[in-house]
């Protein structure tokens, strides 16, 4: 059991290729994990697509869920909140690695911490290839916090913790106290339905989202939104009296329209600006006058991928997060997973490692 099998991306409209890398020993501090399941987040595609730039040759996927195979000599065998972890435990981590006694880290935001390293982001080299969610194993790196979560919760599920689901919980820590607010959510892929999902348990009064596809609006209502509203109908308006809005798309416009739409001291927080767009045009006499509050957010702390696994372990089954993943394929079959994200445009598309060969819930 000492090589591993990579997905191998090397640019945009080249085919992965899968590879055979060997197993390096552990070095201080490390966990080797035996990826289970990876889900195709939206920078992964933007990585296929071109969109966005990673030094190649590169193992896509951040969104895994894995089992221990072992311990560095020297690790703790305790996870990020100190509980023991075990070989054969089933654990999430979280999407980087940093240096925890940066000033940035200490500040709360590890996801900008000195020494930064982040999983399915990184070019492989000849002694450090396993650290993606396309391929059978991976090891986590120091600085990284890693947490043991339940059997009970579905891989497709599990997956999405430490990327769609931590993200939001950033965004509802950036945003307050919700009991009883109004929200808007603009976008309604994954992060807009978890940002539903977790302002309904969170006390929300009334939750709309807002998007231009009419076919994920209609999860909305699952995931816990009071109401929708398709945005490709000109005469469309968004509501107003708006406590918190939420940006999930990244969309100019989308933003723009709501800060319109917020009440006096309204705050928004915005999470999906990122990728290049035009510029965001502000009316900062309005921003003034009505108190308003914008606040962005890239990535997540410790403290919210804390969040995330305790909400997905309490809420697995009150949400129907088991449907989020439309088609899984083998890690084999990579490129047609690619393929049918880009052109089918699911909440997510997963990658079963289990699976050696062919294509399953078709």
């Amino acid at each position: 059991m000492n090589k591993a099998k990579i997905m191998v991306f090397e640019g945009q409209g080249q085919p992965m290729s899968l590879q055979e890398q060997t197993i390096p020993d552990l070095k201080s501090g490390e966990i080797l994990v035996k990826n289970l399941y990876t889900s195709i987040c939206g920078s992964d595609l933007h990585t296929y697509c071109g969109l966005r730039q990673e030094k190649v040759p590169t193992v896509l996927g951040h969104e895994i869920v894995g089992e221990i195979i072992s311990f560095s000599d020297d690790h703790s065998k305790t996870d990020h909140l100190g509980n023991k972890l075990n070989v054969g435990d089933r654990v999430t981590w979280s999407i980087f690695s940093s240096d925890p006694d940066s000033e940035l880290s200490k500040a709360g935001m590890p996801q900008k911490g000195e020494r930064l390293f982040k999983y399915g982001h990184a070019q492989v080299t000849i002694d450090d290839a396993l650290h993606g969610g396309l391929s059978t194993h991976c090891i986590l790196k120091p600085g990284t916090a890693i947490l043991g979560i339940s059997k009970e919760v579905p891989l497709p599920v599990a997956a999405i913790i430490n990327c769609a689901v931590a993200t939001v919980a950033g965004a509802l820590r950036l945003a307050g106290n919700l009991s009883q607010k109004t929200i808007l959510i603009t976008g309604s892929g994954l992060l807009g339905m978890v940002c539903a999902a977790m302002c309904k348990v969170a006390g929300a009064g009334f939750i709309h989202i807002a998007d231009i596809n009419p076919l994920r609006l209609e999860q909305a209502s699952d995931f816990g939104a009071n109401e929708t509203h398709l945005l490709t109908d000109s005469s469309v308006q968004l509501p107003g009296g708006i406590d918190v809005a939420f940006d999930m798309s990244g969309s100019a416009d989308a933003m723009e329209n709501s800060l319109s739409a917020l009440a006096i001291g309204g705050k928004a927080v915005w999470i999906g600006a990122v990728f290049n767009t035009r510029k965001v045009q502000v009316d900062a006499e309005s921003i003034v006058r009505r108190l308003i509050t914008i606040k962005g957010l890239h990535n997540y702390n410790f403290e919210d991928f804390v969040y995330a696994v305790n909400f997905i372990s309490k809420n697995h089954q009150v949400f129907p997060f088991e449907k989020v993943v439309s088609k899984e394929f083998s890690l084999l079959d990579t490129n047609e997973a690619f393929k049918y994200a880009v052109a089918n445009k699911p909440l997510r598309v997963g990658i079963n490692l289990d699976q050696q060969t062919g294509q399953s819930n078709g």
